[in-house]
């Protein structure tokens, strides 16, 4: 702001001002503009200004702190009345201005101000020495930050120093003991070796053992099998013999007929005793066992890992909704842009919010879809679906860190399923005790 030639040569106003007003002057004189502004009347100011005349002092300076600014540069009548106004508030300084000794213990800013304001003789030397003063002051006190700045710096050198000498002992001191355990278990490790081969040659001894007492129980097998069919054709001559007896009893046959039946009965308990004798044990293997097929809970590891769920395969994700007190959390316009990428966010939104609310219906879980705030011009008016929460992230806060926030808030054990594609977000919260799940798979199960 540079001020023209106003008024006679005896008059301060004559005086220009050859460069800019300093900042801390220019803020004075808008306040003093601004404290006087409410004593004029809406026909005293200029045009430019009356429409600032109901403001406050301070929302006047906030707002209109140019016009008046400019106002009082280049209206003379303007910048009398502002200097009367400041006569009657400050009528000492005034008076000091005008006659050439400004107080020595007044803020050289307040002075260089006034001295703009009222014009008297000497204001531009005022108003130049407290810009001087106010840039003389404000290089002392950069120069003093920079001082305390570098102090701290070096302070904080000097710490990071001392830490990284502690952290350098700490993993060597971690590093000898790591190698010492590493030793200890090479040494376990062959220990160990040396115990399984002693282990495998026991078994092999076993099964040997095992073998030959196999083998000796086959043959006694087959020779209480033989001895039993030759029993069992005796048996079958003396049923025959007791047959024969019994007709000849019946005939009233000699008494040498019932010594035979005697003989008979003799051959029977004989044969229980022989049967007794040899302990042969009952029949185990069954002809139903005999038929190659898979049992429950006899599943080989083939069998196993081709009924396996794969990782992508939606129905991983049901078995985590069916866990007691589930959350969904969808990251909103990663699964949009992942499954319809085409459509406008609304329709993502509409489409999306839809389909989770049915499978909220459908698997009773907690569900809740975070959309970026940043994506919108204007807020959204949304009525959310039954069973689905909808979240905006608030300006400066993306999705991913409102998403990270929520998994934060669960209490630990609670089983959380977070939708998203994004490798950040899925790292974060995966370390937060929450399970990340691929966008695609939610799609999947959606559709």
């Amino acid at each position: 702001m540079v001020e023209t030639a106003g008024g006679g040569p005896g008059d301060g106003t004559a005086e220009v001002l050859d460069r800019p007003l300093p900042d801390g002057v220019r803020r004075r004189v808008v306040q003093i503009v601004s404290d006087g502004f409410g004593g004029l009347t809406v026909a005293e100011l200029p045009a430019q200004l009356r429409q600032y005349a109901r403001f406050t002092p301070t929302r006047r300076a906030k707002f209109a702190g140019n016009a008046m600014a400019a106002a009082l540069e280049t209206d003379p009548l303007f910048r009398q009345r502002i200097g009367e106004k400041l006569r009657e508030a400050q009528p000492e300084l005034a008076g000091a201005l005008d006659s050439g000794s400004p107080p020595p213990a007044a803020d050289p800013l307040d002075v260089a101000a006034a001295a703009y304001v009222l014009r008297p003789t000497g204001w531009v030397k005022l108003v130049t020495a407290a810009g001087e003063e106010a840039q003389r002051a404000d290089a002392e006190r950069a120069d003093e930050e920079n001082r305390a700045e570098l102090e701290r710096l070096r302070e904080e050198l000097d710490r990071a120093r001392e830490q990284t000498r502690i952290d350098t002992e700490r993993l060597r001191a971690e590093l000898d003991a790591a190698r010492k355990e590493a030793d200890s278990l090479h040494r376990k490790l062959r220990a160990a070796h040396s115990d399984v081969k002693r282990g495998e040659a026991a078994l092999r001894k076993r099964q040997g053992e095992i073998e030959a007492v196999r083998t000796e129980a086959q043959a006694q097998v087959s020779a209480a099998e033989s001895e039993t069919r030759r029993l069992k054709a005796r048996l079958s001559e003396a049923e025959a013999a007791l047959e024969a007896t019994r007709r000849a009893a019946r005939e009233g046959r000699s008494v040498e007929d019932m010594r035979v039946r005697l003989l008979l009965d003799t051959l029977l308990d004989a044969t229980q005793g022989l049967r007794r004798e040899l302990a042969l044990p009952p029949v185990s293997v069954r002809p139903a066992e005999t038929v190659d097929a898979v049992e429950p809970g006899r599943m080989t590891p083939k069998d196993i890992a081709a009924r396996a769920l794969s990782e992508n395969d939606p129905a991983i994700l049901d078995q985590l909704l069916a866990l007691p007190q589930a959350h969904l959390l969808v990251d909103g316009y990663n699964v949009t842009k992942t499954g319809y990428p085409q459509m406008p966010l609304e329709k993502q939104r509409l489409r999306l919010l839809g389909q989770l609310s049915q499978l909220a219906a459908q698997t009773g879980a907690e569900v809740t879809c975070v959309f970026d705030g940043a994506e919108l011009a204007a807020p959204v008016l949304l009525a959310p679906p039954r069973g689905v929460r909808v979240l905006f992230s608030k300006p400066g806060v993306t999705a991913d860190e409102l998403i990270r926030q929520i998994v934060r808030a669960e209490p630990p054990g609670r089983p959380v399923i977070v939708a998203s594609t994004d490798r950040e977000v899925a790292d974060g919260v995966a370390k937060a005790g929450a399970r990340p799940v691929a966008s695609a798979m939610l799609l999947k199960r959606l559709s």
